[in-house]
């Protein structure tokens, strides 16, 4: 190439192949516009855009952001072309815009992308197999790593250069040396994607050249395609390549988009390993390397780490020398995070982490003007957002809501809708310092995909409310058991959607009814009980949701007998867990729904009369297992419906000499251990418990004691250290001994005879604090000695 007769400009189009989302690419293709003042400007991307390109210009664009086209009948089906501040073709539609010149988009119609990635079933916004051409260049030119060999190349050149066009001119002679290599080891032909992109493109470039003139026209597009567009080829040839192309209708608009989106690791194709180094170095008018350093040294100070300014200062020098021994024109990347790791990091590579997650990568989301296109359910839900002051975030942050606060109560229902609709934006979190049904905790980030998700949902509505119920409707309709029936009746009390839950709370009713496995009765009554929970704090009509969760708790109880009957091992424990699952949420139904349930026998009371009763079958049963025996057991004392004296009886004969080992230490397992609260404490408080399981333990014969000992040790591991610490004292000095042992001096503390009245003051203040009582009267205090002994 002739670079003479390119900035002469006397070989037309002016060709500006770059490098996609390069800083050095896009300060050179401002400096080539300035100096050629084309009258159009052809660039990269699909010509259905073409009508929103005056969006750019708004001042509530605020790149990185995308173009999406998804296809009209599969919204799922889609394609993103995203632009940073620093992609060349952002700068040469900006440039366009500015001068008031007429810009187009080139490159081969979404419509046709689309519907070709569906007939081949390509993932969308795939680009073929071929590799990346500029690693093959910086292989040539002796580097390691084509990010090093571009920066050198091309993005430290400076703007002062003075042939704006010689950048591009050697470009495109390495690309077509390039091209030509591949081309012949491919047989002669390049990649069909490739060949028919660019067929399109050169009759786009023809056409403008038509309309604009031969010398008017400036096309910015890959590197790799500049010669292609360069060379001379029959208008017949590209027609016939262009002909019958498959063809879906589709629909495009602006979103936005995030730096971590257009790093590599974030799965884009065409992505950068440093979207937010490349930000600094287009956006830096001078000095990068010392602001950067800077930028890195603010940061580590706001995560508590000491870094001074002599810490900068040596970081600058350390990144100039290491540029200078690995004879670079300037520090790059790699110099620059040696200096940080070596300087302000001390070695360490965790802060280092920090800064790649936080500067090298960013997490910066652009922003779209309300006037852009949009399906009618992204309307609706830039205009809650907005109401509810949510705005998107591409950085993850915690939102703890009261749900009491009515614009709470809002946000809270906004994101439990989205999720029914698979828009992922909010995940739910463990509250922190509340276990109230008050509080939620989500961990929100927005993500640009989510603008996918939404096109999507738009089927099912056009606005979030509309949708989310359309949705839960489908869904109970669709459901496959009674216990993903059950789980929807909870999402749709969360959503706040009335209308859906009579048709899912039809579906569950049908469900239920069909349903004779007992496990599947026990997993769905816990969710459909946690369900009620929510009708005071949301204000839900919960009523018939009472109504199920009484009849299916019914049929629990007459069908769990039977079903823990002649169970092996594993079959026990997962039965097992189903006692404690419906044992809690009978506890609860009684407590919450009591006024629905009305008096009789499914009220209340008349339930925990009912569950109590199938306890004590269970506990009573030889064929029930021994787990599950044990449990039921351990259930019923902690309701005070077994008094010690009859748990330590019942006790005794599971652990009776007739008794298989294996089933007596089951029984133990259900009694104190598997997950139940205080087991531990138990022993420690009853020794008379104790001893049934020390002596029994004892007793076990050598060559059973092997075959017991695992589950033991996963009962009694599950403790926390200061209790199996005093079992172990206990243990040591015979249980039952306490009284003789404390008169010897020698006893254990804190289990004396009678209250220590000394120990029980020393807790008053700290009880009346936590009980507001500061002005308690003393027969308050009396009582609180009371309990504190």
């Amino acid at each position: 190439m002739d670079s003479d007769a390119q900035r002469a400009g006397t070989v037309r189009p002016l060709l500006l192949g770059v490098r996609h989302h390069g800083p050095g690419s896009a300060r050179a293709v401002r400096a080539a516009l300035e100096t050629a003042r084309p009258r159009t400007v052809l660039i990269e991307g699909p010509p259905e855009a073409d009508a929103l390109i005056p969006l750019a210009a708004d001042e509530d664009m605020r790149p990185p952001v995308a173009l999406l086209a998804h296809a009209v009948d599969e919204p799922g089906r889609s394609a993103f072309w995203p632009l940073a501040e620093f992609s060349p073709e952002w700068v040469a539609l900006r440039w366009a815009l500015d001068h008031e010149v007429p810009a187009r988009f080139i490159d081969l119609p979404a419509s046709h992308t689309l519907a070709w990635e569906a007939a081949e079933g390509e993932a969308p916004g795939s680009r073929g197999l071929r590799g990346d051409p500029l690693a093959v260049l910086a292989e040539i030119g002796g580097y390691d790593d084509p990010e090093r060999w571009w920066e050198d190349v091309v993005e430290h050149r400076t703007a002062a250069a003075k042939d704006p066009f010689a950048p591009f001119a050697a470009l495109e002679e390495a690309m077509g040396a390039l091209r030509e290599t591949h081309d012949t080891d491919a047989g002669g032909h390049g990649s069909r994607r490739d060949l028919v992109r660019e067929a399109y493109m050169r009759v786009q470039v023809r056409a403008a050249q038509r309309e604009f003139g031969p010398d008017g026209v400036a096309v910015v597009c890959g590197a790799w395609h500049a010669p292609a567009l360069r060379r001379s080829v029959a208008v017949a040839a590209d027609r016939a390549l262009l002909k019958g192309l498959p063809k879906v209708k589709t629909d495009l608009t602006w979103v936005p988009w995030t730096h971590r989106r257009l790093a590599r690791a974030g799965g884009y194709g065409a992505g950068i390993d440093s979207p937010g180094w490349y930000a600094h170095l287009f956006g830096a008018p001078d000095r990068p390397v010392e602001r950067w350093l800077t930028k890195v040294a603010f940061l580590l100070r706001e995560e508590d780490r000491i870094v001074s300014s002599a810490h900068v200062i040596e970081a600058v020098r350390l990144a100039e020398t290491l540029a200078a021994l690995r004879v670079r024109p300037l520090p790059g990347l790699s110099e620059t995070t040696d200096a940080v790791r070596a300087v302000l990091c001390e070695g360490s590579d965790v802060p280092l982490a920090l800064v790649h997650d936080r500067l090298v990568v960013g997490d910066v989301l652009g922003e779209v003007p309300a006037g852009a296109p949009a399906v009618p359910l992204q309307r609706d839900l830039d205009r809650v957002q907005r109401r509810l002051r949510l705005k998107p975030e591409a950085a993850e942050r915690e939102l703890a809501l009261d749900l009491r606060k009515e614009n709470d109560a809002e946000r809270s229902r906004l994101l439990h809708r989205l999720r029914l609709l698979r828009v992922e934006w909010g995940e739910p979190a463990a509250s922190r310092g509340s276990t109230g049904t008050f509080r939620e905790t989500w961990r929100l980030r927005w993500e640009p995909e989510l603008s996918v998700r939404v096109a999507e949902a738009g089927v099912w509505g056009t606005t979030v409310l509309a949708a989310a119920t359309a949705k839960a409707e489908a869904d109970a309709v669709g459901a496959r058991g009674l216990a993903e029936a059950t789980a929807l009746a909870e999402r749709c009390l969360l959503a706040g959607l009335p209308d859906a839950l009579s048709t899912v709370m039809r579906v569950l009713a049908d469900r239920a009814a069909l349903d004779t496995d007992v496990g599947h009765l026990a997993q769905a009554l816990p969710a459909l009980v946690r369900s009620l929970r929510y009708g005071d704090v949301r204000g839900t009509d919960t009523r018939a949701l009472a109504e199920v969760a009484a009849g299916l708790a019914e049929r629990v109880f007459v069908g769990l007998p039977p079903a823990c009957a002649s169970l092996d091992a594993d079959a026990a424990d997962e039965m097992r867990r189903h006692v404690d699952a419906v044992h809690g949420a009978v506890g609860m139904l009684a407590e919450t729904a009591s006024p629905e349930l009305g008096d009789g026998e499914l009220s209340g009371g008349g339930l925990r009369a009912r569950w109590r009763g199938v306890l004590r079958a269970l506990s009573g049963r030889d064929s029930v297992a021994g787990a599950v025996r044990g449990r039921a057991v351990r259930l019923l004392l902690d309701e005070g419906e077994l008094d010690p004296d009859e748990a330590a009886w019942l006790m005794g004969l599971a652990l009776s000499p007739g008794t298989p080992p294996p089933d007596a230490a089951a029984w133990i397992e259900g009694f104190v251990g598997g997950g139940s609260s205080g087991g531990g404490l138990l022993l420690v408080h009853d020794e008379r418990l104790l001893g049934l399981v020390d002596g029994w333990l004892t007793a076990v014969p050598p060559e059973a004691f092997t075959d017991v000992l695992p589950l033991l040790r996963r009962t009694f591991s599950a403790y926390e250290p200061g209790v199996r610490r005093t079992l172990g004292e206990l243990v040591r000095r015979g249980p039952g001994q306490s009284g003789q042992a404390s008169a010897a001096g020698s006893g254990v503390p804190g289990f004396a005879a009678e209250p220590d009245a000394g120990r029980a003051d020393a807790v008053l203040p700290v009880v009346r604090l936590l009980l507001g009582l500061d002005g308690a009267e003393e027969d308050v205090d009396n009582d609180l000695v009371g309990v504190a002994g």
